[in-house]
């Protein structure tokens, strides 16, 4: 796989697990899509920078979402969920270019 597609994998991982949980109502099945994604494009970021890189972009994915909760009551579910993914793939091309 490119190294340049982990930050478009997380974006969709986070983007993709809201849809299914939402569409589906089994927010279980959205936490599947959210964690293939993150486990993917954790692979890619062992590979690119080692353990301490795929540690901290993988806590910022655990962090984007989580943080898409309280964002969404300020701004929106939608809103809130393309701005965390927007950040997560920005940070993850940022360190993935600068590792790789």
């Amino acid at each position: 796989m490119p190294r340049t597609l982990s930050p478009a994998v997380a974006a969709a991982g986070l983007v993709g697990g809201y849809a299914v949980a939402r569409w589906t109502k089994k927010r279980p099945l959205g936490g599947v899509v959210l964690a293939v994604a993150g486990g993917v494009a954790a692979r890619e970021w062992q590979q690119v920078g080692g353990g301490k890189v795929a540690a901290g972009l993988g806590a910022a994915y655990v962090a984007a979402f989580a943080g898409s909760h309280p964002l969404a009551k300020k701004i929106g579910a939608w809103p809130a969920v393309f701005s965390v993914a927007g950040a997560m793939a920005g940070a993850a091309y940022a360190v993935a270019r600068k590792t790789g």
